[in-house]
Parts: C-alpha cells; structure tokens; sequence
C-alpha cells in the first residue's frame, strides 16, 4: 500500500456504515453516476453493488485511476479519467438525471462546489450532488440567514442548490485520521430560480465586494456596484446594515440590478 500524496489532500474514507449511509441517501440502480476523486474505490465499490446505469469516475492521482480502470475493466458504461477536476469540463459528459458524488479534497472542495454552482446550462442535468466537506466549511454552506455562519458561500450556494440533508462524519472514519471532523451534504438543484440572474459570477462578484468589508455598513460598498437611481429601486434597504444582516434575496436583488444596462 502506497503512501498517500499530502498536496491532493487524501484522506480516504474507509468506515463501511458511513459508505452505506451515503449510498442510501439516493436511488443509484440505472442512474448516472458521477464520482469526484474515487481514491482507492471505497465509494465507488458500494455504487457498483446497487448497479448503475453508467459510471464517470474523475480522479487526479495516477495510481489510483490506473488501478480502477484495471479493477472496473468489465462493466460496461464505465470510464475512469486521470484529470484534475478543477480543469476538467464536468459539464460536459453529464447525462440526464446525472448524480454526482465526492469525498472532496479540504484544500479545493469550496471551489469544486463553485464549479457546479457555474454550470452554464440551469436547471442542470444532475438531480443531485452528495459531497463531503471539512465541517467548519460545511457549516458555512448550510448555514441559514441570519446565522453566525451565514455569508458568501450560503447566499451562493443558496441561489441554485437547496439542502437536502447533511451529517457530521468522525475523524475515525479515515485514513489518515483528518484532525477535524467532516460533513456530508446532500444538495438538490433549484428548478425555479425567482430572481434571473445572467450570470452567477455576477453574484460571487457582488458578494466578494461587500464581505471583503463585512464589519462596516454597506452604504460605500452599495455605490461602488450601483447608482442611486438602482439602489432605490431595493425596497426598504436600510444602507447602515452590515453584510451579514442581509438576507440573500436582498443580494440576488443587487446582483440583478448590477447586471442591468
């Protein structure tokens, strides 16, 4: 057993009634199946036992793809593909009713969840993703408005994915054991979106702007996205607020009215 690579954050999950509880948070048999970062397969194998329609296993360590490709080598609909997923177009070879799954990496795993939230065509073609997060990071996405937690990630995360479930995962449940306890988070894709922003980035944009500076109050940072003419057309705005006393709608509102002519 070789040793496992520091820089692509591996830690592989290896507790057999956790795998299960994952796998049963969705119906797999003859659905498309996307898996992130497979590691040595501990996922992947329960996957295979409830028989899926196709399966995508997108992992960045050589060794270990090349020993899945070897081990998976007879089941038809199967691909295994040796790429970083940050650079990698996951959008491209999603099929219907798509399922994506993921024991992310720490160090990317608020940036592979961006990528999803970018996709170009929505509603997407998944109906579900079921990642694993560093718990302090998944607390940040479920996090509710107004809460402690509450910023960002949420108000972003918010606008194209609802919750689902989520459940905290013991350090023990690893190798190597993580100093920090870990969350998986079921996310389901939002079909009707009643505030139309163009482009997401759009959001991420507006949102960097006003929690870069999230301890004072918006009014300097509303001017620098919108004129006077735009601001009083949000309701009820109290400009004295800080960031974290917004509540999304409040910023997928600006964020609308920043992509405006």
């Amino acid at each position: 057993m070789r040793f496992l690579k520091k820089s692509l954050g591996q830690n592989l999950l290896t507790d057999k009634n956790i795998i299960r509880k994952i796998i049963k948070l969705v119906k797999i048999q003859n659905k498309n199946i996307i898996e992130i970062g497979p590691g040595r397969g501990a996922l992947t194998e329960e996957i295979f036992i409830k028989n899926p329609k196709s399966f995508v296993g997108i992992e960045k360590d050589y060794n270990f793809n090349e020993s899945l490709k070897e081990k998976y080598l007879k089941y038809k609909n199967t691909k295994f593909i040796n790429e970083d997923i940050l650079n990698f177009d996951i959008e491209k070879i999603l099929k219907k009713d798509s399922i994506i799954f993921g024991n992310l990496p720490y160090n990317i795993s608020s940036q592979i969840l961006v990528k999803i939230l970018r996709f170009k065509t929505w509603p997407p073609k998944f109906n579900d993703v079921i990642f694993m997060f560093q718990k302090e990071l998944g607390d940040k996405i479920i996090s509710k408005f107004p809460s402690p937690n509450y910023g960002r990630l949420s108000i972003l995360t918010n606008y194209r994915l609802k919750i689902e479930r989520s459940f905290f995962v013991s350090p023990n449940c690893f190798k190597p054991r993580p100093k920090v306890l870990s969350m998986v988070i079921h996310l389901r894709p939002r079909k009707n979106i009643h505030t139309q922003i163009k482009n997401i980035e759009n959001l991420e944009k507006v949102t960097n702007i006003f929690f870069s500076s999230k301890r004072k109050m918006i009014n300097k940072n509303l001017r620098k996205i919108l004129s006077e003419q735009k601001i009083k057309m949000i309701l009820n705005l109290d400009q004295n607020k800080r960031p974290s006393e917004l509540s999304p709608e409040i910023y997928y509102k600006i964020a609308k009215l920043f992509e405006m002519k």
